[in-house]
């Protein structure tokens, strides 16, 4: 019987992926992966996952495998140590949702369930750009901007799991909107915040009788984080005025972690890392002015080492460590 295998499972608001993957030390290996389109209804999401898992279950059957169970990474609230997801703003009608009971009593096997950001900063810490230090700070600079801590070698995830939920700190009095509040983190930070800032630039900017490369045919509905970066790319102005702001606001909020947290790496994905060119030497400026120089010195920020893989990583990660201790703290 082998107990280096774990089934990883991660919710998404537009896609849902089930894998296979096995501990080999410092790095997993991935035997099984399956991705499908996140149904509307949360009872029919949970009948593909239970159908993919008793797949992976027979087939772990015949080569005489047994996972040490299932870790689930998705977007918060929850509840980690209820098992329950509380209506996650990207997943309609999840409302107290006991996934880990709906696994335990499907599959008879230990299930644990954590926040995406925070399963995330576990497989960096683990498994990525953050192996061998104990203050990693993970930002998802994605859909949203939240972050997962590791500090003093423990995951911390606050008092009920809200510990990390940078993207609400409000950088400027004005700008775009992100978790609910204008100049937020996550307005400025974000794939939807880029683009707000994209069409707002665009507006002044035709104003002046400029068009951006990034607008066609007046049509502000297409614009997007990856259109403007395109843009950007071929040295549009505006398009580059908008990563400034992205990036000086990245950098404040880098500051703002490097003083209070004194991390030893901040590890930043998604948009980040596809887009480190336009978004880093803005960033940094403002980083290096901000912080305070001392914890500036030994913080190192750098982008995520799993990439586009972080997801499938954080889920198994969440299995593989929580099965030694069963405890969020020890991880």
């Amino acid at each position: 019987m082998q107990t280096d295998y774990a089934i990883g499972v991660d919710i998404g608001g537009t896609k849902c992926s089930v894998v296979l993957g096995k501990d080999v030390g410092n790095d997993i290996a991935f035997s099984f992966k399956t991705v499908f389109k996140t149904p509307d209804s949360p009872n029919e999401t949970l009948a593909i996952l239970n159908d993919h898992i008793h797949t992976i279950l027979r087939n772990c059957q015949t080569s005489g495998i047994k996972p040490v169970g299932v870790g689930i990474s998705c977007g918060g609230p929850l509840c980690s140590r209820e098992g329950v997801i509380m209506s996650p703003p990207n997943l309609p009608k999840w409302d107290n949702i006991h996934i880990v009971k709906h696994m335990n009593d499907c599959f008879d096997m230990p299930a644990w369930l954590n926040n995406d950001a925070d399963a995330c900063a576990v497989a960096e810490w683990k498994y990525g750009a953050g192996v061998g230090c104990r203050n990693v700070i993970f930002l998802t600079f994605g859909t949203g901007m939240g972050a997962g801590l590791i500090l003093n070698g423990q995951l911390y995830t606050g008092t009920n799991d809200m510990a990390g939920e940078v993207g609400h700190v409000r950088m400027h009095t004005h700008g775009p909107s992100g978790y609910g509040k204008l100049g937020s983190f996550e307005g400025f930070c974000s794939g939807g915040g880029i683009a707000q800032l994209g069409r707002n630039l665009a507006v002044a900017s035709i104003q002046r009788g400029v068009y951006p490369a990034y607008v066609h045919n007046a049509n502000f509905d297409d614009i997007t984080a990856n259109t403007i970066a395109e843009a950007a790319d071929m040295g549009d102005s505006t398009a580059i005025e908008v990563f400034k702001a992205s990036g000086e606001a990245l950098g404040s909020g880098l500051a703002l972690l490097v003083d209070i947290l004194n991390p030893e790496v901040i590890i930043i994905g998604s948009i980040f890392s596809r887009r480190h060119t336009l978004l880093w030497p803005y960033a940094r400026d403002v980083l290096e002015r901000e912080a305070l120089k001392r914890s500036a010195e030994v913080c190192r920020v750098l982008t995520a080492n799993l990439g586009e893989h972080v997801g499938d990583y954080a889920a198994v990660a969440v299995a593989l460590h929580r099965s030694k201790t069963n405890t969020m703290e020890d991880l």
